[in-house]
C-alpha cells in the first residue's frame, strides 16, 4: 500500500468554523462555575467598585449565553458573512476581551480576579481559534475579524460601564 493511498483511505478530519463555534458557549458555561465559586461579584464591589451581587451576575450570565447561544445557532447553520460577523463581535466581547478584562484587573487590584484561569486556559485559545478558522472557511477577511473584535471590545466596555459601574467612572 503506498503512502498515497493510505492517506486516501484515512477519514479526513474535518475542523470546520461551523463545528468548532461551538466551542465557545461549551468554554463560557465553564467559565461562569469558576466567578461564581470564587466569590466574583464580591470581588468586583471589593477591588473594583462595582455594583454587583449575585442575583445580577445569574441575570446577566444567563442573558449573555442565551445571546451566544442563538448567535452560535445563527452562524452555525446560516453560510453568510453576516452572521460569522455578528456571531464573532459578540464572541469576542463575551471571551477574548473578557480574558483581557481578567488579566487587567487582576493586575490592577494585585489580586486574582475569579475566573482568570478558565479565561486564560479557555477563552484564549478558543477565541484565537475560532478567528482562524473564520478566516480558512473565507466567511470573513482579516480585516473583518479585526473589525468584529473591535465591535466585541466596544460591547465589553459598554457592559463594563452600564452594568458595573452604572455610567460612572469608579475611579475618577
Amino acid at each position: 500500500m503506498t503512502s498515497a493511498m493510505s492517506a486516501a483511505a484515512r477519514p479526513p478530519i474535518l475542523m470546520t468554523f461551523e463545528r468548532f463555534l461551538w466551542a465557545l458557549p461549551l468554554a463560557y458555561a465553564l467559565h461562569i462555575p469558576e466567578e461564581f465559586f470564587a466569590g466574583f461579584a464580591g470581588w468586583m464591589t471589593q477591588h473594583m467598585h462595582a455594583e454587583m451581587d449575585n442575583a445580577g451576575f445569574w441575570l446577566n450570565n444567563g442573558l449573555f449565553m442565551a445571546i451566544l447561544l442563538s448567535l452560535s445557532l445563527w452562524a452555525s447553520r446560516s453560510r453568510s458573512s453576516l452572521s460569522a460577523f455578528v456571531f464573532l463581535s459578540w464572541a469576542s466581547g463575551n471571551l477574548f476581551w473578557n480574558f483581557i478584562f481578567h488579566v487587567v484587573t487582576t493586575i490592577y487590584a494585585d489580586s486574582y480576579s475569579p475566573g482568570l484561569v478558565s479565561a486564560a486556559l479557555l477563552y484564549y485559545p478558543v477565541s484565537l481559534w475560532v478567528a482562524v478558522l473564520v478566516l480558512r472557511s473565507g466567511r470573513l477577511r482579516l480585516a473583518g475579524i479585526a473589525g468584529a473584535y473591535a465591535i466585541g471590545a466596544g460591547l465589553m466596555l459598554l457592559v463594563i460601564w452600564s452594568g458595573l459601574w452604572k455610567f460612572q467612572l469608579p475611579f475618577a
